[in-house]
């Protein structure tokens, strides 16, 4: 896993401050930061304590990493028990753990439905929704982490900005040749097409399997398995118009589209929704050929 911590600018001024002694402020300063330490270590040993003495408890390993406040120090993994109680999920521990220990502990939801897509996170090693995630279903310690190959903002919270660019280059709305300047006419779709793009639809903009797809983590202008996919939707949908149509392949038929997938299967893996992603892109790939965009 490579997540991205934020570069640190070098700064000519270091040297003058080692040997400059420290103001009033800074020493202040130094000082809070120390006792919230020796806070959060007086906590953590409490806690240990207590979860020794009941084993109904979840013990979790959670990043943290606040690029504003800790510059170049390297992330820490603080420890946190956790109540359990049947049908407990990752968010749910995270929740309990934020409200109860540490009210600086940052992380994304919003639905608690794996409906929202925003608590994507990385889990015991794989990308998954921490609402949906079930406690039960993972061996402790449970590890959480941002997802890999994105800046971490704080915490659990990564930049998704370069996501929602990469998903808008594809155009991801419907578009047709003509529109109407009169009566508006019903636009009809059939079961069979309905079919074909039904799970193409199901994309909740989470950015899992954008994280792990190892083509993205070294290729920062590759679309990824996510816009392709919604390129998919409407490139397939036999509403959509045949120049915009004709405009969506070659956007997606570029150097750094659908060619650039290597067909590991790991997004699809992934994916909260089940999405085929890695066969819609094979799919966009026949497309790409039989319109006579490139050859290769």
């Amino acid at each position: 896993m490579s997540t991205q911590i934020p570069k640190q600018t070098e700064e000519s001024t270091e040297t003058e401050a080692e040997t400059q002694p420290a103001s009033k402020g800074e020493e202040r300063r130094a000082e809070k930061r120390r006792r919230a330490a020796e806070r959060r270590e007086q906590r953590q040993e409490e806690e240990a304590e207590k979860a020794a003495a009941d084993e109904s408890t979840v013990e979790l390993k959670v990043f943290r990493y606040d690029p504003q406040v800790e510059g170049k120090q390297e992330p820490r993994f603080d420890t946190f028990h956790v109540p359990f109680t049947k049908g407990m999920t990752v968010l749910d521990a995270l929740m309990y753990a934020r409200d109860t220990y540490d009210s600086s502990l940052t992380f994304r939801h919003s639905c608690r439905q794996a409906v929202c897509g925003s608590d994507a996170m990385f889990v015991n090693g794989g990308q998954k929704l921490a609402c949906k995630t079930q406690i039960s279903d993972l061996e402790e310690p449970v590890r959480v982490e941002p997802l890999p190959h994105a800046e971490v903002t704080k915490d659990l919270v990564v930049d998704m900005e370069h996501f929602y660019e990469q998903m808008e280059a594809v155009e991801p709305y419907f578009q047709t040749d003509e529109y109407p300047d009169g009566e508006l006419e019903e636009q009809r779709q059939d079961r069979a097409n309905r079919e074909k793009i039904k799970m193409s639809t199901r994309c909740i903009w989470c950015g899992a399997c954008m994280s792990s797809c190892n083509i993205a983590a070294g290729d920062n202008e590759y679309l990824g398995p996510a816009a392709i996919n919604k390129a998919y939707r409407f490139a397939m949908d036999e509403r959509e118009g045949e120049e915009m149509k004709q405009k969506r392949l070659e956007i997606i038929e570029q150097e750094h589209g659908v060619w650039r997938c290597q067909t590991q299967f790991s997004c699809t893996e992934v994916c909260p929704k089940d999405i085929p992603l890695t066969e819609h892109i094979q799919e966009l790939k026949r497309e790409a050929v039989k319109n006579n965009l490139k050859f290769w």
